[in-house]
């Protein structure tokens, strides 16, 4: 899952992320990414965002196909 690799996430990014209120459900949340959390490389359950509106979760799915690599 590539949300889990924090290379392949960066800021303008649209994303569905898993709010940890969420997570028994699996409610996903779509927005734009503002800020990545995770100072790892990688998170084996996602990557932890904030997102333009607020809502701090863990990507779930990249929307968005850019290369953030550069």
């Amino acid at each position: 899952m590539e949300g889990t690799v924090r290379q392949k996430i960066g800021r303008g990014m649209r994303v569905r992320v898993v709010r940890k209120e969420d997570q028994a459900t699996g409610r996903l949340t779509e927005g734009i990414v503002r800020d990545l959390l995770t100072k790892s490389p990688t998170h084996p359950r996602g990557i932890k965002v904030r997102l333009e509106s607020g809502v701090v979760g863990r990507v779930k799915e990249i929307l968005d196909d850019q290369d953030v690599s550069g």
